[in-house]
Order: C-alpha cells, then structure tokens, then sequence
C-alpha cells in the first residue's frame, strides 16, 4: 500500500509582530502538492507576510511551517534552494535583455552547460518571447514582464512557486494569458501558491484562503465557500430609478446589503423569506418597473459576509 503524498505546505498557529502590531495572527492551513491555492484578502490583510515567512525571508514570531518538509525558521536555505518566487515588486533587471536576466537567474539556482541552455528554450518560450531574447526588459510590455519574471521563478523546476500578487499593474488580457500560464503549470504538478486582492483570480483557484486583519477568516474551494449563502438569499433588481430602490429598502428588516452594480441593484438577504416584500416596497417608492430575480453569490458577496461576521463578533 503507497503512502500518501504529504502536503507541500504546512502551518500552524503562526504569528508574526512587529512591535506591538500583529501583522498575522495564529494563522493554519495546508496546501496539496500540484493545487492552486489563493490567499486572499485586502491590502494589509497579511498575505505578504505569511508568504515572506514560507519563503525563508522572514522570521515567524510564533507558530511553526514547513514547506517541502524544511522548517521555515531553521531551515530557511534549504526552502530558498527549491521554491520559485515571485515578490509583487519587479525583481528582474530592467538594463539586461531577457537572455542576460535568465542566465543570471539560472545559474543562481546553478544550472549551467546543456541543462541550463534547455531551460532557456522552455523559458522563452513559455513566456512567448523567442523572437525577444535580446530585448532589453525595460522595453518589454507589462504582460510580458509579469510573464518573463514568472518563468525566471520556475527556470531551475521547482516543485512549489509562491506568487505574490504577480498581476498587479498589468491589463486584463495580460492577466488572462498569465492565468493561462499558471493553469499549465499546475495541471504539470508545480503546487502554486498565489496572494491576490482579485475575486476574479481567486475564483480560479482550487482553495481559497479568505485573510482580513491578520487572521484566516475561511478556507475552502470556491463553490463550498459560496455555499454559506442558502439559495435565494440573494437577489438583483432591475429598475429604472436604481438609486431610489436602494434607499427603499437597504434599512428594511432582513435587508443586510444593497449596493449598485451598473444599472442593477445586487440585495443580500438574512434569509430567502426576508424577499417577499422587496419587489412591493420598491414599486410603493415610485419604481413601477421593478423587477425581483435570483442571483448567484459570488466570492466577492462571501468575503464582504466573513469580514462582517468577524468584526461583529469582535464588538461583542
């Protein structure tokens, strides 16, 4: 009988302060090896953090990790050995051409001869730049910088790539073909492990890790995450006066979000039955037209949920 295969990230109740200031606070989750796994949260919320910590580049206060088997706190070269990284500041040389930046790269993670010379090929062309060797990266457009430094993380075959927040700044298309990359690369076993603010990317995920203040608030796939919210317990409002319907109704009971979505009024509900009245109460405040229909959550609707659930247990 075959032994299973041991998670490519383990934590546990780790903390890190800075001062008085608790920057991620007894955080715990495990990552699969070959999964997509999305920490999300808001700017501060911790991410960069944590996944300083896993890299080896910072020292956790409190709490233990392990990546790949190696403790974080006393092994921390050997982590830095066999994981690619990409941090959220542009690390690569703009004055090199892309060659320069990947031979660089490769022979810091000592490769040399013909096996760096084949994963120069892979390199260039899995970022689509092969007519662009001798680029300068200064003159690379923004997709295909995010692209090139995404490619000089995985050069040496890692195992494990950490991805922090590695879209930002660049336009939806490059982002589109970036997320593309990561598909490939995950559905070859690399376990990529990616901090993002961006619903649309985490929706892309296997798991999600929700962050806020420091704290892992849930973690789960996407549609289990969305499974907190009982059918019909959102709805969406077309009208022709949507401003109008969201000050009909967002203080009525069982009302506990209206908020505009273009010309659509998006309402989370208590309960399903806290929907009877809505249609009635916007047409009684001048919106005749008013039209009630179902509405899918979407990962957006679950984090805004957790973040009120926590802070309303926290005034308590």
């Amino acid at each position: 009988m075959s032994l299973a295969t041991p998670p490519a990230v383990v934590v546990r109740d780790l903390c890190k302060r800075f001062g008085a200031f608790v920057a991620v606070d007894r955080v715990s989750f495990a990552v699969e090896p070959g999964e997509i796994f999305g920490f999300l949260g808001s700017n501060g919320a911790g991410k960069t953090t944590t996944i300083r910590m896993l890299c080896g580049l910072l020292a956790p206060t409190s709490g233990t990790a392990t990546v790949l088997g190696f403790d974080v706190g006393r092994e921390a070269s050997e982590i830095k050995r066999r994981i690619g990284y990409m941090s959220q500041k542009f690390s690569l040389y703009p004055d090199l051409t892309v060659e320069e930046n990947l031979r660089f790269w490769g022979g810091a993670y000592g490769l040399f001869g013909r096996r760096l010379a084949d994963r120069l090929e892979w390199a260039v062309a899995t970022a689509g730049l092969s007519g662009a060797r001798g680029a300068l990266v200064r003159e690379l457009p923004g997709g295909f910088r995010q692209r090139l430094a995404l490619v000089a993380a995985l050069v040496h075959e890692p195992s494990i790539v950490f991805l922090d927040e590695p879209t930002g700044g660049v336009d939806p298309e490059a982002r589109r073909r970036f997320w593309d990359l990561i598909d490939v690369l995950a559905g070859a076993g690399t376990t990529v492990f990616v901090t993002t603010h961006s619903m649309d990317e985490a929706e892309r995920c296997r798991r999600v890790a929700l962050m806020h203040a420091g704290r892992l608030l849930a973690l789960d796939t996407v549609p289990a995450l969305k499974r907190i919210f009982p059918a019909g317990s959102i709805v969406e409002v077309g009208c022709s006066k949507p401003a109008q319907a969201v000050a009909a109704i967002e203080r009525l009971p069982g009302v506990e979000e209206a908020a505009l979505f273009g010309a659509r009024l998006r309402v989370v509900l208590a309960s399903p039955a806290a929907g009877a009245g809505i249609a009635a109460r916007i047409r009684e405040a001048g919106c005749a037209d008013a039209v009630v229909v179902p509405a899918e959550p979407t990962l957006e609707d679950v984090f805004i949920h957790v973040i009120a659930e926590a802070e309303g247990a926290a005034r308590q």
